[in-house]
């Protein structure tokens, strides 16, 4: 169970952290594609500090209710994440694969690392 939980850890800590240096560093890109979603661009540069936060929020796992909002606030991102896309017509991304290794890393996790 430490493997799979690990695993998947990891790879969604490697999407969120992808994501984040994608809105840092092609942040005009990315704020391209926040107004064909209809999104505000204002929340970019925010939201990938929040992502950055959230990682470390889970890898260190030392204030449990930290962990649990980090959790929360990932979910929510790619819910919306996966609506904004499918709206737009765009092919499955990441964020449909980070939600299953965002469930599998909760659950695992709340066996591994109580």
């Amino acid at each position: 169970m430490k493997i799979v939980y690990w695993i998947a850890t990891v790879a969604l800590c490697a999407i969120m952290l992808y994501s984040a240096q994608m809105y840092f560093f092609n942040t005009e890109m990315v704020k391209g594609f926040f107004e064909s979603f209809n999104y505000p661009t204002y929340i970019v540069i925010p939201l990938a500090v929040a992502k950055l936060l959230g990682i470390a929020a889970i890898l260190t796992n030392k204030i449990k209710w930290v962990k649990e909002w980090a959790y929360a606030g990932f979910f929510f991102d790619l819910v919306l994440a996966n609506l904004a896309h499918a709206n737009a017509g765009h092919p499955i991304g990441f964020s449909v694969y980070a939600i299953v290794l965002l469930i599998v890393s909760y659950v695992a996790g709340k066996k591994v690392r109580p």
